[in-house]
């Protein structure tokens, strides 16, 4: 018999790519979680005072009409019952007729595109397909990590490419030694970027599909917010000549057609490496419910779908960043994206924050504003453009709330 405290036996069984025998003995908490907290906290000490929720990552309304309906039709029909294993060949064609008709980019539905359940999964199993020991993966950050943990879970090395305002919010590709280009198998991008909202150029595509030859290394472009683009049409890494030569796009429905948990995306691209994904993917899940590929197909057949959802959040963030502004905020219209990502205050009424994460903590607890700390590449904030609100007086109303509340603080920068 154990006491509650003791270790079960098979504590020295884990992984070490979990912690091995220290699994679970880690006390480092992850920011979000430290949000969470924060947040509870600040709603027990102000039951009286709105949380400002401006750290929410996903949209906050429902997927459209049209799509909702196209998916109570397809769960009652039997034939989608089954398991879908790689994807319907409905979803495929009806990406491949996306991409064709948003893009011009042509794709062979059944070479070419593979479907996933949700872009995260993808990112999860595309390091199975390249990474050994010893491999590195490229990843720009900040941004989304799922593809680095796999990375390391299989043995490989991550190298961050710091994403910096200097840039444009683009890496460096010339300051990435010879040694790690060597080993560096795959390099993930992110257009329009999570969290800074910057968007890629053509030029800056034609420099990374040369890099990718030079260097023999696949591109991987995390194109999950490309329909939330302002600075013009949204553009493609296939779009691209010769793009589809190193790598693959991988979409989700997630954020330009409020499908958030719906779980659908694909990755497109080259034949092989779609083949690679998907012969992975065969052996991880057996496909997403059917009806709901049906139900994504419809949105994909309706691109015009995301052009109230890409309005709304670009006059989200058109008021959050005069709001910003007004307090001292180095704030601008991002290029795409819901997100909101500015240079973090230095302090308060003689108070110093080491980093981004001390102050967003301080925003929580002092005047219950919550958004998201990124100290990757320098001490940044992230807002986000999903908060509740019913209509537009309501957003009015909550921007004019932030303003009062940051201006007390008499924030310096």
């Amino acid at each position: 018999m154990t006491t509650p405290s003791a270790d079960p036996w098979f504590q020295p069984l884990f992984a070490d790519r979990i912690g091995g025998a220290k699994y679970g003995k880690d006390t480092k908490i992850y920011k979000f979680e430290k949000i969470k907290r924060a947040k509870r906290a600040a709603l027990a000490a102000h039951p009286e005072r709105q949380l400002l929720d401006f750290g929410i990552g996903e949209n906050d309304d429902m997927a459209p009409a049209l799509v909702r309906e196209a998916l109570k039709r397809e769960v009652d029909r039997i034939e989608n019952r089954g398991y879908a294993d790689n994807g319907i060949a409905a979803y495929k064609e009806a990406a491949a007729s996306f991409m064709d008709k948003v893009f011009g980019v042509k794709l062979d539905p059944v070479t070419e595109i593979n479907h996933a359940i949700g872009s995260k999964p993808a990112y999860a199993m595309l390091p199975a397909v390249f990474i050994n020991p010893g491999d590195v993966t490229l990843m720009t950050v900040p941004g989304y990590p799922v593809a680095g943990t796999h990375t390391r879970y299989y043995g490989g090395e991550v190298y961050p490419l710091p994403l910096l305002p200097e840039n444009d919010y683009f890496p460096d590709l010339n300051s990435i030694p010879q040694d790690i280009r060597r080993r560096a198998k795959m390099m993930v991008l992110n257009y329009p970027n999570s969290p800074t909202g910057a968007t890629a150029t053509r030029e800056f595509y034609r420099r990374v599909i040369d890099f990718a030859h030079t260097n023999q290394i696949v591109i991987v472009q995390d194109a999950a917010h490309l329909l939330l683009s302002y600075d013009g049409p949204p553009l493609s890494f296939l779009q691209i000549e010769g793009a589809k030569e190193v790598g693959v796009e991988v979409h989700s429905m997630s954020k330009g057609f409020n499908m958030i948990g719906w779980r659908m995306g694909f990755v497109c691209g080259h034949p092989k490496l779609v083949q690679a994904f998907a012969d992975v993917k065969d052996n991880c899940d057996s496909g997403q419910f059917m009806a709901i590929q049906h139900a994504a197909a419809e949105a994909l057949r309706h691109p015009e779908l995301a052009e109230p959802i890409r309005e709304k959040y670009r006059r989200r963030l058109q008021k959050l960043v005069a709001a910003l502004a007004k307090v001292g905020f180095q704030a601008k219209m991002p290029s795409g994206t819901y997100f909101l990502y500015v240079r973090a205050p230095k302090g308060c009424a003689g108070r110093t924050f080491a980093n981004a994460e001390e102050a967003s903590q301080f925003l929580i607890t002092e005047q219950s504003i919550c958004c998201v700390p990124w100290d990757d590449a320098g001490p940044f904030l992230r807002f986000s453009a999903t908060y509740q609100a019913a209509d537009e007086a309501a957003e009015d109303a909550l921007m004019a709330q932030t303003v009062e509340r940051l201006a007390a603080l008499k924030l310096e920068f």
